[in-house]
């Protein structure tokens, strides 16, 4: 299945330069040595969670999979290639006609993950799969990092509604990523209609302040709104004075007003005070929602406010204070030679510093306790323990080159949401801590 079986309109670019100019010169090299053919296995993992992070958030895998389909290389690329000296003609001939033949195994979207955890394994022929690498971590790394924000985010917003609206506070591009991923993570709609576009992603929005400045008093500006958008819809109360503009809002749609929105002050307080009038006002339906400059502690704090939902910008899209996961792709066992029987030998960098490798192909499983509640990621280069053989966390997603699983976003959403659900309660504590579980080696 491809994305347009799922009615989504996706039209991505090739992907084949969104790579780093060392994984040619290593092709070329390994091409010339004779080493290029050797099977070999890659995995995607993380070191360390980002300081005070309980648990990371797997996401972009669909997009993943778009580039690995797209990884493809055009006459004016290879001329590039060529006019730049980067690679030898011989290599350029290889790369005239790749395409990925290997297979991926990984964390299905939307699944949490721990230090250590494989969360993508590509494996092949090295000349294949090391190309893969630059693209991969820019993807993993970046939406992970805005899933895992938007999942505190959700945890801390206790089931009220969440808006991403993000996208004027990053590249244009990462905009729509950081709302797919947002919506991953627990976040409900989003202002950016390119992401509804291609994601098909609920979408809101109905004015900002420069709108009420337009007309010569608030109530033109409220009743435009109305006539255009109906009484349901939400009116901006906080460019004057905000008292006025409730008590305006009211009475220019009625009590079926649907929402106000309030965007600057101390939130806690002029939410308790514009509920308390919508009420006194009849307006018991009218929905609160806030903005300004949100993260999951701002969220937190108003947890006792009469707030219906939250619209958060700037620190949802970058990761509220961690805009990357510090994911890596490294080589973890690879064929003494190119013969297709040749067995794997397990290799890993060694190092002092902090940046240790585990080496071996492996497995992932999630133990859980008599309850249900995950206790400890096990991971393993051997024989599965019998007790975890049906706890495994890979998922075959590409096989032989061909995308074997692709999925609407909703069912990795949901799939956050029980992932999360599974962890110890301390999971979504804002304070911070280590890892909500530990990773075990087998």
């Amino acid at each position: 299945m491809n994305v347009a079986d799922l009615g989504l309109p996706v039209d991505v670019p090739s992907t084949a330069l969104f790579t780093d100019q060392y994984e040619f010169t290593m092709l070329q090299a390994a091409l010339k040595a004779g080493t290029a053919d050797r099977h070999s296995v890659f995995e995607v993992f993380t070191r360390r969670l980002p300081e005070g992070r309980r648990y990371g958030v797997v996401a972009g895998t669909g997009r993943v999979l778009d580039a690995v389909e797209n990884f493809r290389f055009d006459a004016g690329m290879l001329d590039f290639l060529r006019d730049r000296r980067i690679v030898d003609e011989a290599t350029l001939r290889w790369l005239a006609d790749y395409r990925f033949g290997g297979d991926i195994w990984g964390y299905p979207e939307g699944e949490v993950y721990f230090p250590g955890s494989p969360v993508l394994r590509v494996e092949g022929s090295f000349a294949e799969c090391v190309l893969l690498e630059t693209v991969i971590l820019s993807i993993l790394n970046h939406d992970s990092a805005i899933a895992a924000a938007a999942s505190r985010m959700s945890s801390a917003a206790g089931g009220r509604r969440l808006i991403e609206m993000g996208a004027r506070r990053t590249h244009e591009l990462a905009a729509v990523a950081a709302a797919r991923a947002a919506y991953v993570g627990g976040f409900d709609s989003t202002s950016d209609l390119a992401a509804g576009f291609r994601y098909g992603i609920p979408t809101v929005g109905t004015s900002a302040h420069a709108f009420t400045l337009l007309h010569d008093t608030e109530r033109d500006a409220f009743r435009a709104q109305v006539d255009s958008l109906g009484r349901g819809t939400t009116l901006l109360v906080d460019t004057y004075d905000v008292t006025e503009a409730v008590r305006t809002a009211v009475e220019v749609a009625g009590t079926e007003l649907g929402a106000v929105r309030i965007d600057s002050g101390d939130l806690l307080l002029v939410a308790h005070r514009v509920r308390e009038q919508l009420d006194e006002l009849g307006a018991r339906d009218t929905k609160i929602v806030v903005t300004s400059d949100l993260d999951e502690y701002a969220i937190a704090s108003l947890a006792a406010a009469p707030v219906d939902a939250y619209g958060v910008g700037t620190q949802l899209v970058t990761g509220s204070g961690h805009p990357t996961c510090a994911m890596v792709y490294k080589l973890v066992a690879r064929a003494g030679s190119a013969d297709p029987k040749a067995p794997l030998t397990s290799v890993a960098k060694k190092s002092t510093v902090g940046k240790l490798s585990v080496g071996g192909r492996k497995w992932a499983a999630r133990r859980v306790d008599e309850r249900g509640v995950a206790e400890a990621e096990v991971l393993g280069a051997g024989p599965v323990p019998d007790e975890l053989v049906d706890r495994h966390l890979l998922v075959e997603l590409v096989k032989g080159g061909e995308v074997v699983t692709r999925e609407p976003l909703d069912a990795a959403r949901e799939r956050h949401t029980a992932a999360r659900a599974g962890l110890p309660l301390s999971a979504t504590q804002l304070s911070r801590g280590e890892p909500v579980i530990p990773t075990e080696y087998m």
